[in-house]
This record gives C-alpha cells, structure tokens and sequence, in this order.
C-alpha cells in the first residue's frame, strides 16, 4: 500500500515513530509534522528527510547514497547523478542508481525534464547581486 504523505509526514515518522500503518500513528505524525513546519524552513526539513531516508539496503542518507552509488561526494554530483537519486527515492531497495533499470532512467528523464531552467541557490543569490 502507497501512502500520500508529505516530506515532512515522512520525516516525522523517520525521526520519531515506528513504520506501523494505524490510525493513532498517522495522528502523531500529521501533529509532529505540524510542528516541524512551525519550527523549520522547507529547505531544512527537505535537508534533513534527505539525510535520514534509506537510498538502499543500509545506505542511510544522501552523502552515504553519492559515495556508495557514485565514489563522490553529493556535493559533487551532477544533474544526471542527483536526478538518478532521486529517482530511486520511491523504491531504494529496488533501483540501484549505479545499475539503473530503463524504469529509473526515464523516471530520471522526468526529473530532470521537471527541473527545467531551476537556478541552484548559490546562483540565483549571485544573480540578485
């Protein structure tokens, strides 16, 4: 069964909760994950869920992830490198981004076709300059 929570739903679940399936744990989760908002900005809840989700059979986090995956730091990674992980997000134990299935290279192509013209952070904060 696929669920429809949010990054921040999943990050309250990561962090705080056990993967159980109830009712009672969806409630504590929808009220973590309310709070995490109030506190934080979307740049670091996005950070932090990156950094504490499984990229693959005991590859926590995506630096673990760009050095199993890739030999490099994540820092370091391309659009095509970063695309691949995150199209493996959705099933890690699956998709190995290192031998990519047709599947994750076109869910890769959609990634990076969605991308599109987005200007890094560190750019568009020279760009205002």
């Amino acid at each position: 069964m696929r669920g429809g929570s949010t990054i921040t739903q999943q990050l309250a679940k990561n962090l705080y909760l056990s993967p159980s399936k109830t009712p009672l744990r969806k409630l504590q989760e929808l009220i973590i994950a309310r709070r995490l908002e109030a506190e934080l900005k979307k740049s670091r809840i996005l950070e932090l869920y990156l950094n504490v989700i499984e990229w693959g059979d005991g590859v926590y986090g995506v630096e673990a992830a760009a050095q199993a995956y890739f030999h490099a730091p994540a820092a370091a990674l391309g659009p095509a490198e970063s695309a691949l992980l995150a199209a493996a997000i959705a099933n890690p134990r699956l998709h190995n981004p290192a031998r990519p299935t047709a599947r994750l290279i076109r869910r890769q192509q959609l990634i990076l076709r969605r991308m599109g013209a987005v200007i890094p952070p560190q750019e568009s904060a020279q760009l205002v300059r």
